[in-house]
């Protein structure tokens, strides 16, 4: 993302493109791109494993992105799981059940800005719906209507280092997820480690560890690509994952 203040120091837009980047979410809303006075950038990801989530939205501040202040962070998004079925109503006997989810959130945070980095917190309200499937019949389960947390701390401890933590936590579905990483800046982008855990009210646990290259831009876009191996509380088996988000300025 461009810095809109040419007195920012060159670490200090970095740190904001990036918060803005890292930050899961979901679908372009709200801000007119032809409004001087509105500051937008737009995003997506798409995790793909045993376990898929694709995400869409948009992160607004009134005046600049690039500086300490006030910011909205709107997103929607859908998934996949593939869990076991309880031993009670419909699915009984099933081997398998498919559980979709579909999920949006309106939040209003704050992000501060430190020589270090950035730190960003965001609460709102936020809304999910979900359905089972076993690939006869479909049970929809009733909307669900919470308060979502968003979290995120961007640090720099060197030059060429990065060091990131995110944490979402949300009501509606009684859900967490939390992911932490750590790259070294090797031609354009930063490449290391990265391990995040997920879990929600049904039992369900998703822990996940590999590798990411974060920051690295293409045709105006920049990106963030990471893979590795995931494992679920369903199943016994550990299957692969790759992620990759993309995000812009309007």
């Amino acid at each position: 993302m461009q810095a809109r203040n040419p007195s920012l120091a060159p670490a200090r837009r970095r740190s904001a493109r990036l918060v803005a980047t890292l930050l899961l979410s979901s679908a372009a809303s709200g801000a007119r791109a032809g409004d001087a006075s509105l500051d937008t950038l737009v995003f997506g990801s798409l995790d793909a494993g045993a376990a898929t989530f694709l995400s869409a939205g948009a992160k607004i501040a009134l005046e600049s992105l690039d500086r300490p202040g006030f910011a909205a962070l709107v997103s929607v998004g859908a998934g996949r799981r593939t869990e076991r079925p309880c031993a009670c109503a419909a699915f009984a006997g099933s081997s398998d059940l498919s559980r979709y989810t579909a999920h949006g959130s309106a939040l209003v945070g704050y992000q501060w800005f430190q020589d270090w980095g950035v730190v960003g917190a965001f609460l709102g309200p936020e809304a999910a719906f979900e359905a089972l499937s076993d690939g006869r019949a479909v049970a929809a389960l009733p909307v669900r209507v919470g308060v979502r947390f968003h979290g995120e701390v961007w640090a720099r401890p060197t030059d060429e280092t990065l060091v990131t933590g995110t944490a979402i936590l949300g009501t509606a579905r009684t859900d967490a997820w939390v992911r932490a990483s750590w790259g070294y800046r090797l031609w354009s982008a930063y490449l290391g480690p990265e391990a995040s855990l997920y879990a929600d009210r049904t039992g369900y646990r998703k822990w996940a560890a590999g590798l990411h290259a974060t920051d690295f831009a293409v045709a105006g876009y920049s990106f963030r690509l990471s893979a590795g191996v995931q494992k679920e509380s369903s199943g016994v088996r550990y299957a692969p994952y790759i992620g990759i988000s993309a995000w812009t300025p309007l």
